[in-house]
């Protein structure tokens, strides 16, 4: 590919996308003209058409959908009132309680639905306005409930890691889902770290005292919830079922979980199926556009040019890892995660790999490093999402936010650095 291949397809992209261009049309537009330099308009058209079609020619796709209907169900299926009573009972007298009740329950919530959009609003929905009760900062702990709903999208399910194995060539899923645990659950104990700090600077009140009998019921009641994850993750690492699998039987649990709480009707059935229909088209309309710009930017050998610069700057593995993740920090500012994975990963990853460095490490690394960007505006998602449920300006969270941003880029940095917190649950389940 051409400077001016890669000019027009850049400097396209980004204007469409600054006019406000959809993401999906902005993709396909500037894949087709880029191609178009070179190749008659008609065949380009036909070659970007049949690239999309082919993009979502994939089993392991399935399980997207089904993993956003489970998710949909979920929230509409008393799970997350269960698990925010079972957190409040964990969490005891701790100074700034309510607090850690939110961060535990969107961690536990992320990881059961795999949508931290879900997570954040399901959680914050509930808990905004008794901890605004309580005398609690509502910059702040919109900011924590934003930060926590990250955490869903490490620990498995995760529908962005799927995404990623996809945009990988069929990386295994089940590697991927299992390396998210300690990331994810490092990164939620990091944001309680410096939420703790904040309680006990601003004097917030404690929570209610520890009582066994308290504990054991939040923990019966909202044991079936739980299960989930250990059906779906048990089943995986066992060989029982493939992920794509486990996703239909995501599925089935949580209508049975849901029948079972009385939270499933009729009414509330057909709007978790359009709702979850429209979520399913939006992601696989992204996965189509964004594989026929991939297929672009490799048909131009981008991805070894980009090796090959780096190459020319440095030998150390370490150090282009910080040059991706500088550069994918700025992306994630301005692009949501999902067309972020399925653009950059085509590019980088045979830059990482032909350093030595593990796909599923460079897996966890930039789901981390995107995560950062929902909370970052003008186009981060999750924070508009938090800042519209807990009833406020975006601008009233930014400053909250900033020690969250720092402790969660400490995280990124200790999972480039010791990549043994990415692979050793993998290596020791056999994957």
């Amino acid at each position: 590919m051409s400077l001016v291949e890669i000019g027009v397809l850049v400097i396209l992209f980004v204007t469409l996308l600054t006019l406000g261009v959809p993401i999906t049309v902005s993709l396909t537009l500037s894949a087709l003209f880029t191609l178009s330099i070179n190749v008659l308009f008609v065949p380009s058209a036909t070659t970007v058409a049949q690239r999309m079609i082919n993009g979502l020619d994939s089993f392991t796709l399935l399980a997207i959908p089904f993993f956003i209907l489970a998710g949909q169900i979920m929230n509409s299926g008393g799970i997350a009132a269960r698990l925010i009573a079972f957190a409040k009972a964990l969490v005891g007298p701790v100074r700034g309680g309510l607090i850690f009740v939110n961060i535990i329950a969107c961690t536990l919530f992320g990881a059961i639905s795999g949508s931290a959009a879900a997570a954040a609003s399901a959680i914050g929905s509930i808990l905004t306005g008794k901890m605004e009760d309580e005398g609690y900062d509502k910059g702040f702990t919109t900011a924590a409930n934003v930060t926590s709903a990250t955490t869903g999208l490490l620990i498995p399910p995760s529908n962005v890691l799927i995404v990623y194995s996809l945009a990988a060539g069929g990386l295994s899923i089940g590697a991927l889902f299992i390396a998210g645990y300690i990331p994810g659950l490092l990164t939620s104990l990091a944001i309680m770290l410096v939420s703790y700090i904040y309680a006990l600077k601003n004097n917030y009140p404690r929570g209610e005292g520890w009582r066994l009998a308290v504990v054991w019921k939040s923990f019966v009641d909202a044991f079936p919830s739980l299960l989930l994850l250990i059906v779906v993750m048990g089943g995986i690492v066992a060989g029982y079922f493939t992920a794509t699998e486990a996703s239909a039987i995501a599925v089935l649990y949580t209508v049975v979980l849901s029948l079972f709480y009385g939270e499933l009707n009729r009414k509330k059935a057909i709007g978790i199926l359009v709702e979850s229909s429209t979520t399913t088209a939006i992601v696989l309309l992204l996965v189509a556009t964004s594989t026929a710009m991939s297929w672009i930017m490799s048909y131009g050998d981008l991805p070894q040019s980009i090796s090959a610069y780096l190459l020319s700057i440095t030998d150390n593995p370490i150090i282009v890892l910080i040059l991706i993740n500088v550069l994918l920090l700025l992306v994630g500012i301005f692009m949501d995660i999902t067309p972020a994975v399925l653009i950059f990963t085509p590019i980088f990853l045979p830059v990482v790999t032909s350093f030595g460095i593990d796909p599923v490490h460079f897996g966890i690394i930039m789901v981390l490093n995107l995560c950062i960007g929902l909370c970052t505006p003008p186009v981060g998602n999750l924070l508009f999402v938090g800042a519209s449920v807990a009833k406020i300006p975006f601008q009233r969270v930014l400053k909250p936010m900033l020690p969250l941003y720092a402790v969660m880029l400490i995280v990124l940095i200790l999972i480039i650095m010791v990549p043994e917190l990415s692979l050793w649950l993998p290596e020791l389940s056999g994957y």
